[in-house]
């Protein structure tokens, strides 16, 4: 790729920061120097659903070090929920403590205040409760069907006609397949140390997006919104997690105004299962209908899955199936149970991470029907038309993923037939998914300062993006090296504080390309003001610091604003991709591994290849972990969660992954932003786990429907019709 500077864009370049990082310089939200602070440490109920009949906070009181311990009988009140069934969103108010109700287990009850960390952990513990509780928590997720209700005008779709669409195939598949609870689980515990100065709070909070953060603060505790600012300098990640106000926040804020003291809460592992959201458990029921050629004649989608009891968080799971494929009949349906959980909310990809197994896995089912190459099967029904919205996608390489990834992964050696590839006591299989990931583009503002010192133009970036370890220090001052022509070493990007210019936040996959374009305009302004102000032609090149001498300057601010085009909201925009999956399952015990792997994405511009295969290796241990272990379940007479620490809930480490190879192919998409930029941080999880799904059934005959595939589930489950047994 060329680019202008060595280090502008495009170049893989180390992280700017990353010295901060290694180094532990690099300040996170629980470790700001703040004077004279406390620690409070949240308290959880013990029930699932139910009421506080009594509390005795005697003991916790006269413990030493305490200072005040807050239940609902002596909490602020607060801007509290109008109605049940409230569809939450990343700027809504996060009320705790309003009332005695429980609403499932392991709901803040109550804090306790206190001069170090241990104290209040301690105080905690000696905090006594009584409760009324209910015979009938819903914490069982088949006993609920007939309670699911309709969430919202978004929740069904539908297109062309079903029935017809269905009576026209020559084959049908109908099939369910389910993914269970997961958690998030980001290496950096959520933390918040609050502080109230004057009547105004300062939250040094670990979020992901900081203008819905204040919204929700300033909504919550009825102030304006000008006198919240919340500061996230490092994010240690967040998959989705950090996206909205969690109740830990409330509570050091509403502690921090009681004591007069600034309040650090820090979340423990364990409550990061119960009170900083999770995946939904989805059901999701697939329909297919195919001629004998292979067109799709019909696609359904249907998904059950569970919300808490006031308040509605949806995963759109059938968001892939209403736009990946060729299919003039379709239908896409989600319905919600509400059960005594806490609320869920968005995880890495939400829809399509586990919409994607689904329908990746059922058109691998249908290829097998069609007795097709399930590659070609998918390039057959490929479109350049989105026909959910009846607009053109404004690029579209979703095919040339799959032949390239093809080439590169031997897909021309997979042998047709299930249970013939063997090697010693391992069957062999090959799997393949395609992959998709909207793009979105938002509006963001941006600061440049430049500053001359001794004939070198320093320049600094400001705005209110957060940096969730994803590199967003790094492609933004790379970006800012492009537009003004200097080293990326002159450039400083400060990030992470409301009171910069505003962005949309880390989330969604918008980052990239809406911060990048923000800095790129302030860029761009800044030496267009400078040639302008000395009648320069735009065209003419002239150095940074000599366009400053010129207008007798030795600082210079201006700041950019970038947002999409009427051509970007005339097209669908969207990330595409491919993966290639070998699998080797032994035949007697059902133990599984990943060989290989191979990823192929086309996601506009690459603005730093280093960061980027980051993002997606990222991404695809993520989506094997799905396959693999992850998975939270549900104490069945309590409704605690079993799985609350790493020594039962697995994620991937080193040696469950494979060989991986990532590809990104070149591609410019002006139509997504000038900058050509696409996300990639969610595309890269998306429809992994059909492909290691897939890759097993190649191997073994055996399809495996419900995730995480464990060895149990393959010894126990049956050959598919048409597999003979070798």
């Amino acid at each position: 790729m060329n680019t202008i500077n060595k280090t502008g864009v495009g170049a893989a370049i180390d992280r700017v920061e990353g010295h901060l990082k290694v180094t532990g310089k690099a300040t996170y939200a629980s470790e700001f120097p703040i004077k004279n602070k406390v620690y409070a440490q949240g308290i959880n109920s013990t029930i699932a659903k139910g009421t506080i009949v009594s509390i005795d906070t005697t003991e916790a009181e006269n413990a030493a070090g305490v200072l005040a311990v807050i239940t609902h009988k002596n909490a602020e009140k607060l801007n509290d929920f109008k109605k049940d069934r409230y569809q939450i969103a990343t700027d809504t108010i996060a009320p705790v403590l309003q009332s005695n109700k429980v609403h499932y287990y392991g709901e803040y009850v109550g804090v306790v205040v206190a001069e170090t960390f241990e104290q209040a952990q301690y105080a905690a513990r000696l905090v006594k409760f009584e409760y009324s509780k209910a015979s009938d928590p819903a914490i069982h997720f088949d006993k609920h069907r007939d309670n699911a209700f309709f969430p919202g005008e978004d929740s069904d779709y539908s297109r062309g006609d079903m029935e017809k669409g269905l009576a026209e195939a020559d084959e049908i598949i109908e099939q369910t397949y389910i993914t269970p609870i997961e958690h998030h689980h980001p290496m950096e515990l959520h933390a918040v140390i609050a502080e109230w100065n004057n009547g105004k709070v300062t939250a040094y909070a670990s979020q992901q997006m900081l203008e819905d953060a204040t919204i929700a603060i300033s909504d919550t505790f009825q102030i304006p919104q000008k006198d919240v600012r919340v500061v996230a300098a490092y994010v240690g990640g967040g998959f989705g997690s950090k996206l909205n106000v969690e109740r830990h926040v409330t509570l050091a804020v509403m502690a921090a105004k009681k004591v007069g003291r600034p309040v650090q809460v820090t979340v423990t592992r364990t409550q990061m299962f119960t009170n900083t959201g999770l995946r939904q458990k989805n059901e999701q029921t697939m329909k297919i209908g195919a001629k004998k050629d292979g067109t799709m004649t019909a696609l359904s989608h249907d998904t059950l899955s569970h919300t808490s009891p006031n308040l509605v968080y949806q995963e759109p799971c059938g968001m892939v199936s209403k736009m990946l494929y060729n299919s003039p009949n379709a239908k896409v349906t989600e319905r919600l149970m509400p059960m005594n959980l806490q609320t869920p909310f968005a995880m890495r990809a939400p829809g399509e991470a586990t919409g994607s197994f689904a329908l990746e896995s059922a058109m691998d089912e249908m290829a097998w029907k069609l007795k097709m190459d399930p590659l070609e099967f998918r390039i057959k029904n490929d479109t350049q038309t989105d026909l959910h919205k009846n607009q053109a996608f404004s690029s579209r390489l979703l095919v040339e993923c799959l032949r390239i990834g093809a080439e590169k992964f031997g897909w021309k050696n997979r042998k047709d037939q299930p249970r013939t590839n063997i090697k010693g006591n391992w069957l062999v299989g090959y799997g393949v998914s395609a992959a998709s990931r909207n793009s979105p583009y938002r509006k963001t503002h941006a600061k440049v300062i430049l500053e001359l010192v001794e004939d070198k133009v320093e320049a600094t970036i400001q705005m209110d993006a957060t940096d969730i370890g994803t590199g967003t220090y790094t492609i933004v001052a790379q970006t800012a090296a492009e537009y003004l022509g200097i080293p990326v070493e002159q450039v400083k990007v400060e990030l992470g504080d409301s009171n910069f210019p505003v962005t949309p936040g880390s989330g969604g996959s918008w980052g990239a390309a809406s911060y990048c374009n923000g800095a790129r305009a302030a860029c761009e302004n800044a030496v267009m003001k400078l040639k302008d102000n000395r009648s320069i032609p735009e065209d003419q090149e002239v150095a940074l610091a000599e366009l400053l001498k010129q207008n007798q300057l030795t600082k210079f601010e201006m700041t950019g604003m970038a947002e999409p085009s009427t051509e970007f909201e005339k097209h669908s925009v969207f990330s595409f991709g491919a993966n290639f999956a070998e699998v080797w399952v032994d035949k007697d015990t059902g133990m599984w591994r990943i060989e290989r792997m191979v990823n192929v994405g086309a996601a506009g511009k690459i603005l730093n290849p280093k960061t980027a295969y980051g993002q997606i290796i990222g991404g695809l241990t993520m989506g094997a972990g799905m396959a693999i272990a992850e998975k939270t379940d549900v104490e069945p007479n309590f409704g605690n969660f079993i799985t609350r620490s790493f020594a039962d809930y697995h994620v991937p480490v080193n040696l469950d992954m494979a060989n991986i190879d990532v590809i990104f192919l070149p591609e410019e998409d002006k139509i997504a932003n000038k900058m050509g930029i696409k996300g990639i941080g969610e595309l890269g999880i998306t429809s992994v786990a059909a492909s290691l799904s897939n890759a097993i059934f190649n191997a073994t005959g055996k399809r495996m429907r419900e995730l995480p595939i464990t060895p149990e589930k393959l010894i126990e489950a049956p050959l598919e019709p048409g597999v003979q047994e070798v």
